[in-house]
This record gives C-alpha cells, sequence and structure tokens, in this order.
C-alpha cells in the first residue's frame, strides 16, 4: 500500500490506471470505514483512501482542531483490508490558497435537518468532494449510509454535474447493542456509551409503529423527542421522510427513512433506519 502526501504524487500513482475506486474519509477510522474499503475492492480496480479533516465543513464551535488525528492507526488499517493508496494531503496541499470557489448544493435538499443545524456544512462537504473527485478521477466512489443526507447531496452534486462517477453506498456498520459506528464515538464516556443506543431505538421503534399502521408522522417524532429529552438528550430532530428526496412524506409514500440527530453530553450523534412501510 502507498502512502502519498501530494497532488502530484497521487495522480504519478494513478497515471494509466483504470476503474479507481475511491472511500473518502476524515481519518479516526473504525470498521464501518473498512467495510466500504472492502466494497470498493469489489469493482475490480485499484482502491484509494482518503484521510482528511476538512475545516470547510466544521464551524467555528465544532471540534475541528480536537477531532482525532490518528494517521499511523489509520494506515495499518486499511493496509490490513488491502486498500490500495492513501492520499493524506496536508491542508497547505488541498487548499494551497483560500477556497473562494466553493459547491454550494441544491438547498431543499441541503438546507434541511443536518443543514439546518449545521449551516454551511454541505457546502463545505461538496467542495471538499469534488475537489478529491478532479484529483482521483474514481470510477466509483464509495459513501456510507450512516451519513444519510450526505450521502443523496453527493449523489444530486455528481448528477447535476454529470460526473463520469457511479455513487455507491454501504450500509450503516453497528456495534453489536445496535449504536451506529461512528468516529464520534469515542468522544462518549462509559455511562453515555451504554446510553449511546437509545437513539438507534427510537428509530426502530418508529418503524415498529409504522409497521403497524400509524401514518401520524409528525406525532411519531415529537414522541421520540419527548423521550430522548427525558432520558437527558438535546435532541436536534427527529424525522420521518422520503427516500427519494428527504421530504415529508404523503399518505400513499412507502420508501421512507428515519433519521435523528441529538447531543448526548457534549457529543453530537446521528443515526437513520430505512423503512419499508406496508400499504
Amino acid at each position: 500500500m502507498r502512502i502519498l502526501h501530494t497532488i502530484a504524487d497521487l495522480r504519478q500513482a494513478l497515471a494509466g490506471t483504470t476503474g479507481t475506486a475511491f472511500v473518502p474519509t476524515m481519518g479516526n477510522l473504525h470498521e464501518g470505514h473498512l467495510a466500504l474499503i472492502k466494497l470498493a475492492k469489489e469493482h475490480g480496480g485499484p482502491v484509494v483512501a482518503s484521510i482528511f479533516v476538512n475545516r470547510l465543513q466544521f464551524a467555528p464551535h465544532e471540534d475541528f482542531d480536537t477531532y482525532p488525528r490518528t494517521l499511523g492507526r489509520d494506515c495499518e488499517l486499511l493496509r490490513s483490508v488491502g486498500c490500495n493508496m492513501v492520499f493524506a494531503p496536508s491542508e497547505n496541499e488541498l487548499y494551497p490558497q483560500p477556497q473562494t470557489c466553493t459547491v454550494r448544493p441544491d438547498p431543499a435538499l441541503a438546507d434541511i435537518l443536518e443543514g439546518r443545524f449545521r449551516p454551511g456544512f454541505f457546502n463545505g462537504v461538496c467542495t471538499v468532494v469534488l475537489k478529491l473527485f478532479n484529483i482521483v478521477e474514481p470510477k466509483v466512489a464509495v459513501f456510507g449510509k450512516k451519513d444519510y443526507q450526505q450521502l443523496m447531496v453527493i449523489r444530486h452534486m455528481v448528477r447535476e454535474l454529470a460526473l463520469p462517477i457511479e455513487v455507491v453506498a454501504g450500509e450503516t456498520a453497528r456495534a453489536d447493542d445496535g449504536l451506529a459506528l461512528s468516529s464520534r464515538n469515542g468522544y462518549l464516556s462509559e455511562a453515555e456509551r451504554a446510553e449511546a443506543v437509545a437513539l438507534a431505538q427510537e428509530l426502530r421503534a418508529i418503524g415498529a409503529a409504522l409497521r403497524a399502521g400509524r401514518r401520524d408522522w409528525a406525532a411519531l417524532e415529537a414522541e421520540a423527542v419527548d423521550r430522548l429529552v427525558r432520558r437527558g438528550w438535546k435532541p436536534d430532530y427527529v424525522a420521518v421522510r422520503r427516500r427519494v428526496d428527504l421530504l415529508e412524506p404523503g399518505a400513499d409514500d412507502r420508501e421512507l427513512v428515519a433519521l435523528a440527530a441529538a447531543r448526548l453530553g457534549t457529543t453530537r450523534l446521528i443515526d437513520n433506519l430505512e423503512l419499508s412501510v406496508p400499504a
């Protein structure tokens, strides 16, 4: 496995190759990331993972400075699952001058849910992802469903800009108790880690209610928020939406997703669950 730190070196290493599969990450890897690498390997070409903590997607009060940077460990993990190349640029390499040219995704998709509570987040995500796409020139790019709205925003960008890239979705990796794996889980205390599974449990409860025939989306959302608050959480949202566009569902919609974001102590966790509602 090659570890490359400059755009020029990566482009030279990829010269003449075809069918590259790309997995962008911010490092501090866990089994969920490694599952994405394994999924990328199924496409037959060389697999490139990037490790870059992207300042553009962090608000001033968020954890950019304290976000764990574990490059050595990350590279060992990537090597263990057969990644071919790691692109780990410095901030000066990827942003040698202020990034004044940015990507503004569709507000109808990007300014709701996560975008409402993290203004500008998806601008930063799309800008760095498009820049990485231009550098790596992959045939396939793999993103996890755990960041469900991000996956949809990236797919929308690829489609609207006619990029010759297939966006592949990897299923959310979970711990044995159901907690979605996240690099930020490491911020949780022992007691918070035990409580954290409640977020996934609330999504499953919504799914059970929908399968039982309930269609009062707003009430289901409010009930889940109330239960989380009573357990000591600070929810940003619990929402039932259409999978196709993350808009509020109508009575005839069957392919749904329940999404949630909430703070437990100082740690903000997100999760989602795809749901198929019977007619």
